[in-house]
């Protein structure tokens, strides 16, 4: 039943409570969409040159000074609102006025202007970001916003402090580009290569030089008294474009002699001197040094080879700029490559027979399995810690969810091993 009848005062009172929530609605879409945006969102907008992007950098790269403003704003125009809509209900509907001024409140207060904007803001945040960032800008540029702004987020310091909380930096962690670069991957914005390739990037800052380099049992060298024609039929048959020249043993690496000094030698006729003579300096580089500052050091240098010493001062191996390139683009071949099949000889991932060599991390990432990395580099240095000693072929090891069993040897060393996923107990 209408207690009174409509006035002049109560339309002044009804367009004043539909702007304050149009303004409430406003700002709902404001907070949440230029919440949920971030920083290199914002940026790929601006460089796209959007209408509205630069105003939108500016915010999203300092949030703590738009968020109070805009949450106290909303609230100041529901409470505001709610508070005319009270008063008009019960004016108009007498004792009913609460029930209809509750209803009015819920229905066209919340869902209208409130969960509607939020609700657009989150189908198009780029969308309502644009259209909200320049006015909501425009507004913190008045002294009283800024100056309550700062007045709120000093209050919420405080309150956060007295619970023993630190705020955070807000910067972009490593898992979050990798996530990022996965979730692009499955929304099809890039390729599973253009995803590898990050993921290569990222890790590359982690790894170290005995993660990539040659092993010592592997690497080819020559005798400092070797004659030029011996060390040039050694790299032609090895297909090595440098070796390591030895001393007294193989951890007394003297110098480094390359492929093209010794043809050039071979054919002003020098094939029988001795390659001591011409040998270039040796670079020693620690076997825990990280991959990119070893990277940043061939850059600045002349050296495409160097020898990996371990803390002892022995020879561990030797690692080239080809090594530190296969870490970011994976392997690289040419016609002088003498292939090594790593490749596993069976499709079925439950039942994979795959080189000792291969690095557990790669071996992981490769097939989806989680074999433990602690120790050891390799799928050979993981099955020699299960033996705890050299196992023999036919050797049978479990390693939940795994049994791995082994099927080739070369002497003390781990040639090949048979991954197999053991059923459920």
């Amino acid at each position: 039943m209408i207690a009174a009848a409509w006035t002049t005062a109560d339309t002044g009172l009804g367009v004043s409570v539909f702007v304050l929530l149009v303004l409430s609605g406003f700002f709902a879409m404001a907070e949440t969409s230029l919440v949920r945006m971030n920083k290199s969102r914002a940026r790929s907008l601006r460089d796209q040159e959007m209408r509205g992007s630069r105003a939108l950098v500016s915010l999203v790269e300092s949030p703590e000074k738009f968020l109070n403003p805009l949450l106290l704003l909303v609230l100041i125009c529901q409470l505001v609102s709610a508070t005319m809509v009270g008063l008009l209900a019960g004016r108009l509907f007498g004792g009913a006025g609460v029930f209809v001024a509750t209803v009015a409140e819920v229905v066209v207060i919340f869902v209208i202007f409130e969960a509607i904007p939020k609700n657009f803001a989150v189908l198009h945040p780029d969308r309502a970001a644009l259209t909200t960032a320049p006015i909501v800008n425009g507004l913190l540029a008045f002294w009283p916003i800024r100056w309550l702004s700062g007045l709120l987020l000093a209050i919420a310091d405080g309150v956060i402090g007295l619970f023993g909380a630190t705020a955070t930096s807000g910067k972009m962690t490593e898992d979050e580009v990798l996530a990022m670069a996965e979730i692009a991957h499955e929304d099809e914005a890039i390729e599973k290569d253009e995803r590898n390739f990050i993921r290569s990037v990222i890790e590359f800052g982690d790894t170290i030089v005995r993660e990539v380099m040659v092993p010592r049992i592997d690497f080819v060298d020559i005798n400092h008294d070797a004659t030029v024609r011996e060390g040039l039929a050694v790299a032609v048959s090895t297909g090595r474009s440098r070796l390591p020249v030895l001393g007294e043993g193989i951890d007394d690496v003297v110098g480094i002699i390359n492929l093209r000094s010794l043809a050039g030698l071979l054919a002003d006729g020098k094939g029988d001197e001795l390659i001591e003579v011409h040998m270039s300096p040796v670079a020693f580089v620690p076997e825990t040094k990280k991959v990119a500052s070893l990277l940043t050091q061939i850059r600045e240098g002349q050296n495409h080879l160097f020898v990996v010493v371990d803390e002892y001062g022995g020879t561990a191996g030797l690692v080239t700029l080809e090594d530190v390139l296969e870490e970011l683009v994976g392997e690289i071949t040419d016609e002088s490559d003498v292939r090594d099949d790593d490749d596993p000889t069976s499709d079925d991932v439950d039942h994979l027979v795959l080189s000792g060599r291969l690095n557990i991390d790669d071996v992981n990432e490769e097939f989806d399995l989680v074999l433990p990395k602690d120790g050891w580099d390799t799928l050979g240095g993981f099955v020699l810690d299960l033996a705890g000693g050299v196992p023999e072929t036919g050797d049978v090891f479990d390693a939940d969810p795994y049994r791995l069993t082994v099927v080739r040897m070369d002497g003390r060393r781990v040639e090949e091993v048979l991954i197999e996923r053991r059923e459920p107990s």
